[in-house]
This record gives C-alpha cells, structure tokens and sequence, in this order.
C-alpha cells in the first residue's frame, strides 16, 4: 500500500491511497487548528465532516460525485474517506479544449448545478478547481463548503461564485461558457427564480467593487 499527500489545504490535506487489490482512494484529513481550543476544534472538524459525508452521500444519488465509504466511528473522526476520481481537473485542461467542447462541458455542468439544486443542495464553492472530467462526465468534489437549503438566495449566490471562477481562470471566453452553463440550468424547476436573483447578486457584487 501507497501512500501520497496530493493537496495541502487551509482546511484540511488530501492523502491518495493505492493498495493491492483494490481500486485508489483518497482521505481527506481535516487539519487540527491550534488557535483554538481542543475540544472545540474537535467538535467543529468533526460535524463539518459529518455534514460533507452527508452532502457527498445526498449529491452523488443525483450527480456523478464520489460517494463516501460507510465509517462506524464517522461520528467522532476527523477523515473522509471516498473513491479517487482519475481524470482530468478542469481548472488545468478546460482551456485546452476545442471551443465546442468546452461549451459541451458547460451544459453538462449547468445541468448537475440544476440537479444539486433541485436537491437543496449549495455547493458553496463552484469552480472548474472542483470539477474532473472523466469518461464524458463531470464529477463534482470538495463539498466542505457546501449546505442543504431551498432559499433561492443561496443558489443564486452559487451561480454567482461559478460565473466568477469562469471569469478569473477561463477569462478568454468566460462569458460564452457561462452561457452555457446558463442553458442547461434552466431545466431546474426554479431556474427562473434563481436566475433573476442571480441578476439581483451580479449587481451588488459590482457596486462592492466600485466602491
């Protein structure tokens, strides 16, 4: 068995495991802040670990996801455990795409945001980062920012963070790809609730970056 640290995070380090017999996975080990009392770093690690787990669990029944694997001591652990996506992370390769293709890859993410959100479920960090593409799906990752609610405020301010990743990590042609995105969202059964509140955020965001 293997062992490699592929991400170092504020918040928690991502460890790929390759054991004989057995397809990769990965841990996500939530990190010890030392700021901060022990038994109240413990208690927060370990409920936002439970809240991914059960995230992760809800999203990967409507999206292509990774599903946790079933832990007994879930409960008071600070680790993750889950299948290891191999493909490609779209924060590096979607630019290297034809157009077409990228535009492709848009409508598919746009139709797993409306899923997710049909679900009650934010992701609470929509970047290209946190996509990989395998096999002609998109897998979403990382949902230790993500949260169940129906409010369209929150949806709104998830499209708002994904238009935003696009603009600064694909800026060549951001606004045909969230465009996109835009295409297939609208099969979400509030889409048109969301997406006017949508417009409502754009505009508070550009007022906070004028003054």
């Amino acid at each position: 068995m293997t062992e490699k640290i592929i991400q170092h995070g504020a918040e928690a380090n991502i460890i790929l495991i390759r054991a004989k017999g057995r397809g990769p996975f990965i841990i996500k080990d939530r990190i010890k802040k030392n700021y901060r009392l022990s038994e109240i770093d413990d208690e927060i690690r370990s409920k936002r670990t439970r809240s991914e787990a059960k995230l992760l669990e809800k999203a990967s029944q409507v999206i292509n996801s990774p599903k946790p694997f079933f832990e007994p001591s879930i409960k008071n652990s600070f680790k993750l455990k889950m299948p290891f996506i191999e493909g490609k992370k779209l924060s590096k390769h979607l630019d290297f795409f034809p157009l077409k293709e990228q535009k492709k890859i848009c409508r598919i993410i746009g139709g797993n945001i409306a899923k997710l959100h049909d679900a009650d479920i934010i992701h609470g960090d929509l970047t290209t980062s946190n996509m990989i593409l395998k096999d002609g799906k998109v897998f979403f990752i990382d949902f230790g920012l993500g949260f169940g609610s129906h409010k369209i405020e929150d949806k709104a301010v998830d499209l708002h963070l994904l238009r935003q990743a696009l603009e600064a990590r694909h800026f060549r042609n951001w606004q045909e790809l969230f465009q996109e995105v835009l295409k297939t969202y609208s099969t979400s059964k509030k889409s048109g609730l969301v997406l006017k509140q949508f417009k409502k955020v754009e505009k508070r965001g550009r007022y906070k970056e004028r003054y």
